[in-house]
């Protein structure tokens, strides 16, 4: 079936919008992009006719079947079949929210993109990294467990994948491998959720960051690194780390290792806004470490766009229910840190897909030949961007050219 979708606004994701616009696609992908006056002869009568056209939007930080936020300090050892239910529905919700491709950077997810290509459950294109890998005493080690219950638990703890020395952060890479990861999560600093260790301190050595990144490459797989302080920052990119989760202390040194690197910046600002909401909820070690990152976070942020380092958006969001779906709220967090409108649907769109480096797919722009992965808005994102994080001005979403939601 071929759908086509005339918009006062289209906007590619890379590129200058086009008044009065249209895209055709179908299974096979897109056809035609550009005005509608030029739309070719043989293309079908409107399926649609909205506000604004886009590419679907990509989440490049996100965590599935994690936590509700009555249990941020207590959720560690549910049941599988609980963490689970949780990501069957927020998945749906992202999908709702425009989000059609998420790239899941620990957390259940990879278990389920079966289930999500075979359609049994909704939910966006799902890149996986399986369990995060952390040193003991690191920032995805759970340290209220006494350390010989860790050691047992290590197979049924999906998010978590502790090693230490080269050999072992080898096989905890090719276990990941051999759940098809598509991109190798690490943590090089601690961070906010973690008990005993701090956003400040660098985790892993550099032999071993650069054994990981090494053997990912060899199955042409990129490493993202949460990095949140300045000394895991800086190790990460020397060691040919192609992501910075977070971020959160760059400096003028740091941007510029970035743009030497050709490192892409993913910030999460919608998970440090969102849990400084909470301090009721948050551990007070959380909520304190936290505090520190939030009121440093934005300056370097800004810097780093204004020197132009690639930005790609990510929630780190991983709290169950209605606050899936309010993904894109990131572009308008991205925008008062001082990004222009445009970019930062670019950084929503365009720049997700080199997130994964090799595996990236066609994907994230409006251009012939991409995967049909597109949304309809009911405003116009150049103007009134203090609208995103709403799902319901998503009025349409088509994944892999099948429609996906459509406004009643």
């Amino acid at each position: 079936m071929t759908t086509r979708i005339d918009a006062n606004t289209l906007i590619p994701g890379r590129g200058d919008p086009v008044p009065d616009g249209t895209v055709v696609f179908d299974d096979g992908g897109i056809i035609y992009v550009g005005p509608t006056s030029q739309v070719p002869a043989e293309a079908p009568n409107p399926t649609a006719t909205v506000e604004t056209v886009m590419p679907g939007l990509w989440d490049c930080h996100a965590h599935f079947g994690v936590s509700t936020p009555e249990e941020l300090d207590s959720h560690k050892l549910n049941s599988q079949a609980v963490y689970g239910s949780r990501a069957a529905s927020d998945l749906s919700r992202t999908l709702d929210g425009g989000v059609t491709s998420v790239r899941e950077v620990g957390g259940v997810g990879l278990d389920l993109v079966g289930e999500l290509e075979a359609g049994r459950i909704r939910g966006p294109n799902l890149y996986g990294a399986g369990g995060i890998l952390s040193p003991t005493a690191g920032h995805s080690d759970i340290h209220s467990i006494p350390i010989q219950a860790m050691d047992a638990l290590r197979d049924r703890l999906q998010f978590s994948n502790v090693a230490d020395g080269v050999p072992g952060v080898l096989k905890a890479v090719r276990k990941n491998l051999r759940r098809n990861a598509k991109v190798i999560k690490i943590c090089t600093s601690g961070g906010v959720m973690s008990e005993v260790d701090h956003w400040r301190h660098q985790q892993f050595s550099e032999e071993e960051i650069r054994a990981i990144v090494d053997e990912a490459a060899r199955a042409e797989r990129v490493v993202a690194a949460h990095a949140e302080g300045k000394p895991g920052i800086m190790a990460a990119l020397r060691c040919g780390v192609k992501t910075i989760e977070h971020g959160d202390a760059l400096d003028d040194e740091g941007i510029e290792a970035m743009l030497h690197a050709d490192a892409i910046l993913v910030p999460t600002l919608w998970i440090t806004r969102m849990l400084m909401s909470m301090p009721e909820e948050m551990p007070d070690y959380a909520y304190a470490k936290l505090s520190e990152l939030a009121a440093i976070q934005d300056e370097g942020l800004a810097k780093a766009i204004t020197a132009g380092v690639p930005i790609a958006t990510g929630t780190d969001i991983f709290l169950h229910g209605d606050f899936y779906g309010t993904n894109s709220r990131e572009m308008l967090h991205l925008i008062e840190v001082g990004m222009d409108p445009l970019a930062a649907i670019e950084a929503a769109t365009a720049n997700g897909p080199a997130t994964l480096g090799p595996q990236a797919p066609l994907s994230g722009q409006l251009k012939a030949g991409y995967d049909a992965d597109v949304i309809a808005i009911d405003f116009n994102p150049l103007t009134d961007f203090r609208l995103w994080g709403d799902p319901d001005r998503i009025t349409h979403v088509w994944k892999a050219a099948k429609p996906a939601k459509q406004a009643s």
